[in-house]
């Protein structure tokens, strides 16, 4: 489990997740009220979508965990 802050005013409605995931989205986060914060896209090296900011707390000595991973996907291809 991770926690983020979140300052959007914009969320996905929970009632769209099954039309999501059968378009082939995977709901890999959501928040306290079930709405829907983090999508992925099934079979690609690396597809995020957030409505949380990770560069915000991240740092060159210590980089946010998506961005990490982001950059070692980049780097692969």
């Amino acid at each position: 489990m991770a926690v983020e802050e979140f300052w959007c005013n914009y969320a996905v409605n929970p009632d769209y997740a099954k039309a999501l995931e059968e378009a082939g989205l995977t709901v890999s986060g959501v928040g306290e009220d079930d709405t829907i914060r983090i999508v992925e896209v099934r079979g690609h090296p690396f597809f995020i979508a957030t409505l949380f900011l990770p560069q915000k707390w991240s740092t060159r000595g210590r980089p946010h965990p998506l961005l990490a991973a982001f950059a070692a996907a980049a780097a692969a291809t």
